[in-house]
C-alpha cells in the first residue's frame, strides 16, 4: 500500500467511493431525501474552507480539510434532522435552509482566506492525482466504517426508510437510527470529495441509483445494480479524465448521466417492441 503510485491511489479511492456513495444513495432515494446530499455537500465545503483558514491563521495547526469537512457535514446532517422535526408539516424546507447557510458561509470564509482558485479545485471538482496516502487511508477507514454500520443496522435502515411510523410502532429507536444515517451521509460526502469533488458528489449518490431504479425488481437488486453502475461510471471516468487531463468528478458525473440515459433509452425501446409484438 505504501508503494502505490498516484494513479493507483486514485483508482483504489475511486473504486471505494464508486461503491459506497450509491449504496447510501439507495436509502436516500427510498426516503425521498436525495436533496439532502446536495445541501450537505455545500456544508462540507464550509468545513473545508474553515480548515484551510485555520491552517493559515494557526500555522502550527496541521489539520486536513477532509476532517473539518466531515465534522461540518455531520453537524449539517444533524441540523437537517432537527429542522425536519421543527417543521414537521413542511419537512422539505430543512434541506434548502442548510444549503443556503452552507453556501453563504463558504463564500465568506473563502473570501477571508484569500486563497486562489487552484487551491480549491481538487475539493470542488475532484482530482485523482491529488489523492495522497493519508487521504487514501481516510477513505479506506471511512468506507469500512460505512459498511460496518450498514451491516449492523441494515434491517433498521430499511424499515425506517420505507415507513417511519411502522418502524416506530415496531420498537425501532428512530432517533438512534436517524443519527447513524446522518453519520453515514457525512462519511460518504467527506470520503468522496477528493474523487468527485464537493459540488458533484450528490450526482454520484443519485445518478447510479436513478439508473438502477429502472431495471431492479427488488431492494437487494437495487443495491447491487446501483453499486455496479457507480463502479462503471467511476472507473470509466477516472480513465478518461486521466487520458484527457480533465476534471475527474466532472467526467464521472457526465458518464453517470450517459449511463442513466442509456438505461432509459433501453427501457423505452423494450417497451416499444413489446407493444409492437401485441399490436
Amino acid at each position: 500500500m505504501l508503494e502505490l503510485s498516484f494513479i493507483e491511489r486514485g483508482i483504489v479511492a475511486a473504486l471505494l467511493v464508486g461503491a459506497i456513495a450509491p449504496m447510501v444513495g439507495v436509502f436516500l432515494a427510498v426516503r425521498r431525501s436525495t436533496i439532502i446530499s446536495e445541501s450537505l455537500s455545500h456544508v462540507t465545503l464550509t468545513g473545508i474552507s474553515a480548515g484551510v483558514l485555520m491552517g493559515q491563521v494557526w500555522t502550527v495547526t496541521d489539520i486536513s480539510p477532509m476532517y473539518t469537512g466531515f465534522l461540518f457535514a455531520l453537524l449539517g446532517s444533524l441540523l437537517i434532522e432537527k429542522l425536519r422535526q421543527i417543521y414537521d408539516r413542511f419537512q422539505e424546507l430543512a434541506a434548502p435552509i442548510i444549503l443556503s447557510a452552507g453556501v453563504g458561509l463558504s463564500a465568506v470564509i473563502m473570501s477571508a482566506s484569500g486563497s486562489g482558485y487552484t487551491e480549491w479545485y481538487e475539493y470542488l471538482f475532484g482530482s485523482i492525482v491529488s489523492v495522497r496516502m493519508e487521504d487514501l487511508w481516510f477513505i479506506i477507514a471511512t468506507a469500512g466504517l460505512v459498511i460496518l454500520i450498514l451491516a449492523l443496522f441494515f434491517k433498521e435502515f430499511v424499515s425506517v426508510s420505507f415507513d417511519q411510523e411502522f418502524a416506530k410502532v415496531s420498537g425501532i429507536p428512530l432517533k438512534k437510527v436517524n443519527f447513524l444515517f446522518s453519520l453515514l451521509i457525512a462519511l460518504v460526502i467527506s470520503m468522496s470529495m477528493k474523487v468527485v469533488g464537493i459540488l458533484l458528489v450528490g450526482a454520484l449518490i443519485a445518478l447510479p441509483v436513478a439508473a438502477a431504479l429502472n431495471v431492479a425488481k427488488s431492494f437487494k437488486k437495487l443495491l447491487l445494480l446501483s453499486v455496479l453502475f457507480g463502479e462503471a461510471a467511476v472507473l470509466a471516468g477516472v480513465y478518461f479524465s486521466y487520458q484527457f487531463n480533465i476534471a475527474t468528478g466532472g467526467m464521472i458525473v457526465v458518464l453517470s448521466a450517459v449511463l442513466l440515459l442509456a438505461v432509459l433509452a433501453g427501457k423505452r425501446l423494450k417497451s416499444m417492441r413489446k407493444r409492437e409484438r401485441f399490436a
